[in-house]
């Protein structure tokens, strides 16, 4: 069974970055799809990008779309999440999330199997 930890969030001003990580352990990401989501307080979790390691499809929502990247490290054991120029509105917990969603299902929680704890982005100034 995989086992996801998420770190990186913190506290960041307007126009800041931060690159959010998901280590993996119990397996790696070569199989499965990576995702983050993010849940804001009172709203629902919602997605932001997702990529499927075999094939290197990317998907991103709107909301993050030219301003943001994953990448991997070399054993496939950790993903990031890169977002650059955050604003207030990105504030929420994000988290990653793993799975073998069909590309219909990309956005969809109830596509993704394991999931990290959670880590807490604050945008603010």
């Amino acid at each position: 069974q995989v086992q996801l930890v998420d770190a990186g969030g913190g506290f960041v001003q307007p126009g800041g970055s931060l690159r959010l990580s998901c280590a993996a352990s119990g397996g790696s990401f070569t199989s499965y799809t990576t995702a983050w989501f993010r849940q804001a307080p009172g709203k629902e979790r919602e997605f932001v990008a997702a990529k499927r390691w075999s094939g290197g499809n990317t998907y991103y929502s709107d909301s993050v779309k030219g301003r943001s990247s994953i990448s991997r490290n070399r054993g496939y054991s950790e993903a990031y999440l890169q977002i650059d120029n955050l604003q207030p509105e990105d504030t929420a917990v994000y988290y990653c999330a793993v799975g073998r969603p069909i590309q219909s299902s990309m956005a969809s929680t109830r596509a993704y199997y394991y999931w990290g704890q959670g880590t807490q982005v604050t945008v603010s100034s």
